[in-house]
């Protein structure tokens, strides 16, 4: 990797900072600080944004049942699909055409169609831009996640939070830049490979959290079994490894792993204090906390999945996302649905669309909305993007007796809004089933969201490189164009 940044020239080794000035963690503190100044008061353009909350579907999220009205898949309903060409399912889903579970409605000033599923989006839609005629590249879900989050279907590539916090940096001294919040259930396709710094530094890496759990940071504290660990012994303990640690790197001047570890423990040492404070959501008005769908004195949820228990899962999640935005970090990313369990805890609904997506649907719109009312009433909503994305959309014929359907990796839907994003606007369409994009010569591609997505944040897409084993690596790959239609 070189040792450049896309806004500056040769920076000053932080072994050779240690090793020679002697001045420890306060100067890599300060000059990590000073960096991170640097880099944001030198971007490429103006700036519209300054955070970014990435709400990821893990299972692949309906289009059509959710966002893009087919009248004609309710006109055909239940007749033979005919896509006028071979189609290669993933299963075996290309029974007859299937109308839209649920109703569509018009909603806001610009009229937008949505499902009855996620209606309480509705309050938003004239803040939302849709893009209809998106497209992947596979409909394997481990590598159509990666190509979403990452930009790439193989591992070993930084997340977009990664490459964000690398090119711009902390507005935090306190917390880190890019959080994770997985779903409660556990994770979905990948994995923490979703959200590694892969060959940027390790401390871009995202930084996993579970709102509402006992230990919502993993070792951030003493294990309970270190009782007899003194305050006087903690403080000789950390000038003993601040002492190793200034020997290690004077004889290891081009390894960066060091570098990123010090950074680490720095921060993980002042959320210690910080990170309690932020995710403590017990002073938040009961007003906010039911605006968001949670239920302060919620029972034992049944082993069915439901609407009211969706709410509260991503309403505590998007909940801790305000608070941690409004504290600094710069991109949260939010996950709904996690890869295992039956009936589905995800959005693979390939057996029964109304069963799976229903709850997961409702309690995200509910939690999301609230999310997006909240940061507009706060005058925060203006420099943060919110990106809605899944890893490909379902298909208009029917799978699993008539209730499910199949993946479908040739169109599906992502919207953004805030951060300078024109509200109430659809850039793009699919065809009349919602099988593949309307114009297929010109779909959208997720290097267009992510390029989109720097340029807010005030960065050329295709300078935001790093040398990795004689390529210039980029988010945007070779690919990947800004989409000024839905910028306002």
């Amino acid at each position: 990797m070189n040792t450049k940044s896309i806004f500056q020239g040769p920076m000053m080794s932080r072994r050779h900072m240690l090793a020679t000035v002697g001045q420890g963690f306060g100067a890599l503190a300060f000059s990590s600080m000073e960096a991170s100044t640097f880099l944001h008061r030198a971007s490429v353009t103006p700036p519209k944004a300054k955070r970014v909350v990435q709400l990821f579907m893990g299972g692949a999220a309906s289009h059509i049942d959710l966002f893009d009205y087919k009248p004609a898949l309710i006109k055909h309903h239940g007749e033979n699909s005919d896509f006028g060409e071979t189609v290669e399912a993933f299963q075996n889903g290309l029974g007859p055409w299937k109308k839209p579970v649920w109703d569509f409605t018009p909603y806001g000033k610009s009229g937008k169609m949505l499902s009855e599923a996620v209606s309480p989006l509705g309050a938003c839609a004239d803040d939302m831009a849709f893009i209809h005629n998106l497209v992947g590249k596979t409909g394997v879900h481990s590598q159509a996640t990666l190509l979403q989050a990452t930009g790439f279907n193989l591992p070993g590539f930084p997340g977009m939070g990664s490459w964000v916090s690398y090119g711009l940096g902390s507005m935090s001294d306190n917390l880190p830049t890019f959080v994770v919040l997985p779903d409660h259930r556990g994770f979905a396709s990948n994995g923490p490979k979703n959200w590694d710094s892969a060959f940027l530094p390790s401390q871009h890496a995202g930084t996993v959290i579970y709102p509402g759990s006992e230990t919502p940071i993993a070792d951030l504290f003493p294990h309970k079994a270190g009782g007899y660990v003194s305050a006087k012994s903690d403080r000789e303990g950390y000038a003993l490894l601040e002492q190793l640690n200034l020997q290690h790197a004077a004889l290891r001047a081009e390894d960066s792993r060091l570098d990123s570890r010090i950074k680490s423990y720095e921060l993980a040492a002042k959320m210690q204090l910080a990170a309690p404070e932020a995710l403590d959501i017990s002073k938040e008005p009961d007003h906010i906390k039911s605006m968001y769908g949670i239920q302060e004195h919620r029972k034992v949820w049944p082993s069915e999945i439901n609407a009211e228990e969706e709410a509260d899962y991503m309403g505590r999640k998007c909940l801790s996302a305000r608070r941690l935005l409004e504290r600094g970090v710069r991109f949260v990313q939010i996950w709904s649905g996690n890869d295992n369990g039956f009936p589905r805890r995800n959005w693979d609904s390939h057996e029964d669309i109304e069963r799976d997506h229903g709850p997961l649907a409702w309690g995200m719109a509910k939690a999301v909305s609230a999310l997006i009312l909240d940061l507009k009433q706060r005058g925060l909503l203006d420099d943060t993007i919110i990106l809605w994305t899944t890893e490909f959309g379902r298909m208009p014929s029917s799978q699993g007796g008539g209730k499910g359907r199949d993946h479908n990796p040739y169109v599906f839907t992502n919207w953004l809004c805030g951060g300078g994003i024109k509200g109430g606007t659809t850039y793009g369409e699919s065809d009349q089933w919602g099988y593949k994009p309307l114009d297929r010569a010109n779909p959208t591609t997720c290097y267009d969201i992510h390029a989109t997505i720097l340029h807010q944040l005030g960065v050329d897409h295709t300078k935001l490189t790093v040398r990795h084993n004689g390529i210039d690596r980029r988010l945007t790959d070779v690919h990947g164009h800004v989409i000024n239609e839905i910028i306002a």
